[in-house]
């Protein structure tokens, strides 16, 4: 798939495993960047630290997808489809405000409804949950994430009906 941006092209593609670092690369950079204030400098580098290898390189197998501009990777997401849960949207900070997060979420809704689910759960990090809001998400409790790592953070759990 491939979207207008700006002067360049916005491409949504499946990741590889190959990809794997490079996603997660990019997850750390949109977590130190994006979160400051949200969680403490202590939770951002244990959620941030290791390698793609240390358990990230798994999520490639699922509908993972890099967001491209001129072949570079610049955005991540994913659909978990046996639980229906979107999760890891991150663009580079350099790439950041500029409406790819919001292309990625359409991407991973589209691709969540042609699958056959009529409704997709999230768990918004507390700096993203405003945005989620304005993309049609309900939710306002605040819950703890459990990461498989044992890193807990404070999220907000959110659903929006896809069908």
């Amino acid at each position: 798939m491939t979207i207008r941006y700006s002067d360049a092209m916005l491409e949504i593609k499946r990741a590889a495993q190959v990809d794997a670092q490079v996603a997660f690369d990019i997850r750390l950079q949109a977590i130190r960047h994006q979160c400051i204030g949200a969680y403490t400098s202590d939770q951002m580098m244990a959620w941030t630290k290791g390698s793609a290898s240390d358990g990230y390189d798994v999520l490639m197998k699922k509908h993972f997808y890099l967001g491209c501009i001129d072949g570079q990777p610049v955005a991540t997401g994913m659909l978990d489809l046996d639980n229906r849960e979107i999760g890891a949207i991150f663009v580079l900070p350099d790439f950041m405000q500029r409406g790819i997060a919001l292309r990625m979420l359409s991407h991973l809704e589209r691709v969540a409804r042609d699958l056959g689910l009529k409704e997709v759960i999230l768990d918004a990090t507390l700096n993203a949950a405003d945005f989620y809001r304005r993309c049609g998400y309900a939710g306002e409790a605040s819950a703890i994430y459990h990461s498989p790592s044992g890193l807990q953070l404070a999220c907000i759990p959110m659903a929006k009906t896809i069908a």
